[in-house]
């Protein structure tokens, strides 16, 4: 079967992290939207997105094929209905579409005359950039489950001071030592080659990706994701990196989600909860305004190839749009538009030839290829997103 995960109606709500990749590209988790469902289902998958974003993600279309929505995690369950699904069938969870099955010979779905199967047991699903941190702690247990079942961990070393050694699990070629592992409250996955310095204070759920680091002394809480080929020291508190990044110095990062290729610089903080404990409002790219999240504690929500100063200080609830430069001392405004360069004393346009320097410089140093491919995907963004500069 042809399996096709599609945007549907919470890409805007995503954003800024849906200007540079699909929604089921999305880090949660341990692994991508993708990478889960890739997994369960034992297929491949291709994507339905924006046609902007489709050279670099293509859609593959076959006589039969399964639609399925990017922003869900799946489960043994529902990945047992979606393989079941036949033609004109589809899968809700109350009022809203999971999956359905499709021909390349319909021109159109029309669910009026589909056999509609309704779905009972709860979903992970994202549906606000915030969730992204809130459910990742069901999402790593889910995906640490998922990866290790049947496997045993690499040994790890006497110097490392385990708790719970039974939910710790070490991937090949890990450098560690001298490090605490808590994982009384949930587990802990350490991805290929990556290293964990001495001194380092780890509590679970926690992922860390291939090939990424965290500092001499880092102190990490859970639930907290630190994707591939990261760097990471400091304090971090329910965050989500999604790789490719760099916190590499103390400062605070709590209840935040930053893309890929973001660096933040030496003592760089956020704020993760209001002075008069009011619920935070985020910057919402569907409504142009600020919304409620409903949430007490929610901190930074930072785009791909955006970055921070040397002492930057971002203030509750702050949304960073893509390939952002941020430094100066005093908070910024709480929500900074994609290619802006500045800070609290203002801003001006983060121009398409810097961003394109720094870029190839930055892919660079990780051993990649900024190729047109990206370049053309960074430039239609800038497009997309010169509204909000009107500095």
């Amino acid at each position: 079967m042809n399996y096709i995960l599609f945007d549907g109606t919470v890409r805007n709500s995503l954003l800024p992290f849906t200007y540079t990749r699909p929604v089921a590209d999305i880090r949660i988790g341990i692994l991508t939207i993708r990478e889960k469902w890739e997994k369960h289902l034992g297929f491949t998958t291709t994507t339905l997105t924006e046609d902007y974003l489709e050279e670099k993600y293509p859609m593959v279309e076959l006589e039969e094929n399964v639609m399925i929505s990017g922003a869900v995690l799946p489960t043994p369950e529902l990945v047992g209905h979606i393989k079941a699904l036949k033609e004109n069938q589809a899968i809700f969870k109350n009022d809203e579409m999971i999956a359905f099955f499709t021909t390349d010979a319909q021109e159109e779905v029309d669910f009026d005359t589909y056999e509609i199967l309704h779905l009972e047991s709860d979903l992970l699903q994202l549906k606000h950039t915030w969730d992204i941190f809130s459910l990742n702690d069901k999402a790593i247990e889910a995906d640490f489950e998922l990866l290790t079942q049947g496997r045993t961990s690499q040994p790890i070393p006497d110097t490392v001071n385990c708790i719970n050694r039974e939910q710790i699990f070490f991937e090949e070629g890990v450098d560690i030592s001298f490090a605490t592992l808590n994982a009384s409250s949930g587990p802990i996955y350490i991805g290929k080659n990556a290293i964990v310095m001495e001194g380092s204070l780890v509590r679970g759920p926690f992922s860390l990706g291939a090939d990424s680091v965290l500092k001499m002394g880092a102190k990490i809480y859970g639930a907290t994701t630190i994707g591939p080929m990261s760097k990471v020291g400091g304090e971090v508190n329910n965050s989500v990196i999604f790789g490719y990044s760099s916190k590499g110095h103390e400062g605070y990062l709590g209840n935040s989600v930053l893309g890929e290729w973001c660096n933040l610089g030496a003592d760089t903080n956020n704020s993760n909860l209001k002075n008069n404990y009011a619920e935070v409002k985020l910057w919402s790219y569907e409504t142009n305004r600020f919304a409620k999240t409903g949430l007490q504690f929610c901190g930074l929500m930072m785009g791909d190839h955006s970055k921070s100063g040397i002492n930057t200080m971002f203030n509750t609830g702050t949304v960073v749009g893509v390939s952002a430069n941020i430094f100066g001392g005093n908070f910024p405004r709480n929500f900074i538009p994609s290619f802006s360069w500045g800070g609290s004393a203002g801003f001006t346009v983060y121009k398409m030839n810097k961003v394109n320097e720094v870029a190839q410089a930055v892919l660079k140093r990780k051993h990649l290829e900024y190729d047109e491919q990206e370049q053309k995907i960074l430039e239609h963004v800038f497009k997309l997103t010169e509204t909000y500069r009107n500095f």
